[in-house]
């Protein structure tokens, strides 16, 4: 008898398992089938060309600026910060001349801990209590394609929550964008000569007024896929990660697309980190006798995992696949900056060219890497420092002094005037911006001054506060409040809550007011992800894992 229930529980469970298998492939197969686009084949892109020569003294003239925005780039892939991928076997040359040429703001943060928002920060220069941007664009099947994934046979961890009905509720994804009425970094460029263009990755919404193009951006080559080369391409190795919903969505709606302006889409002319680069130069080159903008918006090194062969080989064998895979990846970057940088170097322009890097949030989790942030705790998709502590790096040869190291916190709010600032261009009038100029640090002509000394991050019910050198996160859903000091603990080991009570009440209160007369977010968030602190998505859970519930 017993051996009889023994087999009825385990048919049970391989019949619960073959459903869980079955019903993943069909939502798959679903994403696959709606991602079925016309794509024509590669074209030459016809840049709009500036003055064919110099129409003044170069020494008067406002200085080119070229922002380069990496994508989910841990602090820790960057080997002026001590690391380097894969034991700092694969360094970042390239990445590091920014930072030994310019200034390196050492305690620099991302907007969020995801994307599109802090994409929207870097534009704005606001915080989205002000904007109502809040949570990242998604399509409208992926927050159910990915609930449904995860929580295959979840049975003793927290579940991805999803609302369904809310979903519905939202805007279409090409409308989930940057407001119109809110004014770009690109469009104060554009009110003092500025030609502007942006090449990448985008997501602050794609009709309308929420495009690059309605955004103050002249000449916008855009991201309209999610593959760096097609899967089966001679030339491309591919790592899958078989324990990430997130991406086994991408590998099925990926596409291998991009789009100039208002054109069809078609065929990037090659691997897409080496693609886009390859037209940034081709700006440089064109616009190289008038004040541009280049805001170059890499893809990587966010999965899908794809490298060339030719890198794959470059970083050696490096184990396991995935981080071999990710290597290249990073190494592909690395060598975008250096072009670029040759480049300027090449049509006598680099000391005139402000050039900053930086990172939309810290690597993520679910790629299963777990030395992206060291030393920090947290993922992208956390709002620990591993989530937020990003490069931010400014070289302009003649303004900033080479080998500057700034220890002062900054974030990107703190971009957008800074550009303004250096291109002589005013802030808008009636709009109240959040961030702060950093050139006077990096110039060493002068100070920050915050108010408060105070930076907000927030998704949601998750909100965080740094002021000075305390750190406060809390999270509503969790009823869990941390507060740690940066000073004497950077990577947030010891919670100090219930130690410090006087502290938590007074970054409480600061959290209070900066959401006292804060904007209703866009629209509502229709996903809450429980994200562990500590642990990748490779690693298995276990029941004293700490976990904190992300919303978008």
């Amino acid at each position: 008898m017993a051996r009889v229930l023994i087999g009825i529980v385990l048919l049970g469970l391989i019949a619960l398992g073959a459903a869980y298998i079955f019903r993943e492939e069909l939502l798959l197969a679903t994403v696959r089938s709606q991602a079925n686009w016309d794509i024509a084949e590669n074209k030459p892109i016809a840049w709009q060309e500036g003055p064919a020569a110099r129409t003044s003294d170069r020494s008067d003239r406002p200085p080119n600026i070229i922002f380069i925005l990496a994508d989910d780039l841990g602090i820790n892939d960057i080997s002026t910060y001590g690391g380097g991928v894969a034991g700092g076997r694969v360094p970042t040359p390239n990445i590091d001349r920014l930072a030994a040429e310019g200034a390196n703001f050492t305690q620099a943060y991302s907007g969020t801990g995801t994307c599109a928002p802090s994409r929207a920060m870097l534009m704005t220069g606001r915080y989205p209590t002000r904007t109502g941007f809040e949570f990242t664009p998604t399509p409208g099947n992926m927050g159910r394609v990915i609930s449904t994934i995860a929580n295959k046979g979840r049975t003793n961890q927290p579940k991805v929550e999803y609302d369904a009905e809310l979903a519905r509720a939202k805007p279409p994804y090409e409308e989930q964008g940057l407001p119109g009425t809110e004014v770009t970094v690109a469009e104060a460029l554009k009110e003092v000569g500025y030609h502007t263009v942006h090449i990448g990755k985008w997501h602050l919404g794609r009709s309308g007024e929420f495009s690059a193009n309605a955004q103050g951006f002249d000449e916008s080559l855009l991201m309209s896929g999610s593959l760096f080369l097609p899967e089966d391409d001679p030339n491309v190795v591919n790592a899958k990660l078989s324990f990430d919903p997130i991406d086994k969505f991408l590998w099925a709606s990926g596409q291998y697309a991009t789009q100039y302006n208002d054109s069809q889409v078609f065929e990037p002319g090659g691997y897409l980190t080496d693609y886009w680069t390859d037209e940034s130069l081709k700006v440089i080159e064109v616009n190289k006798h008038r004040p541009f903008f280049l805001y170059l918006a890499h893809w990587g090194v966010h999965t899908p995992l794809q490298a060339t062969k030719e890198d794959y080989a470059a970083v050696g064998d490096i184990e396991p696949h995935r981080l071999r895979v990710y290597a290249a990846m990073v190494r592909a970057l690395d060598r975008s900056v250096g072009r670029i940088l040759d480049k300027l170097d090449e049509e006598g322009i680099a000391d005139n060219t402000l050039v900053v890097f930086t990172s939309d949030n810290g690597g993520a989790g679910y790629i299963g890497l777990p030395e992206v942030n060291a030393p920090y705790r947290g993922w992208k998709i956390t709002l620990f420092e591993g989530g937020i502590r990003v490069p931010m790096m400014l070289r302009w040869p003649a303004q900033i002094p080479a080998g500057t190291e700034i220890e002062t916190p900054v974030a990107h709010i703190d971009v957008m005037p800074t550009l303004t600032s250096a291109a002589g261009a005013d802030l808008p009038a009636d709009i109240e911006i959040d961030g702060q100029d950093m050139l006077p640090e990096a110039t060493g002509q002068g100070a920050i001054n915050r108010p408060g000394d105070a930076i907000f991050w927030s998704s949601g019910y998750y909100q965080v506060v740094r002021k000075g050198d305390w750190k406060l996160q809390r999270n509503e859903r969790q009823n869990k409040t941390w507060l740690f000091d940066l000073a004497s603990d950077p990577t947030e080991q010891t919670n100090l809550s219930e130690s410090r009570p006087d502290k938590v009440d007074e970054l409480v209160a600061a959290l209070d007011t900066h959401y006292a007369n804060a904007r209703e977010p866009l629209y509502p968030y229709t996903v809450e992800s429980p994200i562990r602190i500590d642990k990748t998505n490779a690693d298995s859970f276990d029941a004293n894992d700490e976990f904190v519930y992300w919303p978008n």
